[in-house]
C-alpha cells in the first residue's frame, strides 16, 4: 500500500460565481496547505457548476479552508484515496 494520499475536494456554486470560487481556492486556500512538508502538489479544476481540488500528500491530508458561504451552493466534500499500482 502506498504512503500517497490523494485528497479530492469539490465544492458546487452557481455558475456565474465559478470564476470568484477559483481564485479563492488559488490564492487563499491553496497557499494555506501547501506550506505543510506532507504536502505534493495540487491541481484546480472547474466545471459549469463545480470547482474541484485534486492533492496528492505524504499521509494524513491537511483540510482545506472553508470556503466564503456567498460562494458556495452546498458545503465541500472531500474524498481519500490511495493511488493504485498497476
Amino acid at each position: 500500500m502506498s504512503d500517497v494520499i490523494v485528497r479530492m475536494w469539490e465544492v458546487r456554486t452557481e455558475p456565474e460565481r465559478v470564476p470568484e470560487l477559483v481564485n479563492w481556492v488559488c490564492e487563499t486556500a491553496l497557499p494555506h496547505v501547501e506550506v505543510d512538508p506532507r504536502h505534493i502538489t495540487s491541481e484546480v479544476f472547474s466545471a459549469t457548476e463545480r470547482v474541484v481540488v485534486i492533492s496528492r500528500w505524504r499521509g494524513e491530508p491537511v483540510p482545506l479552508p472553508t470556503p466564503p458561504a456567498e460562494l458556495v451552493a452546498r458545503p465541500a466534500h472531500s474524498w481519500d484515496f490511495a493511488p493504485v499500482d498497476r
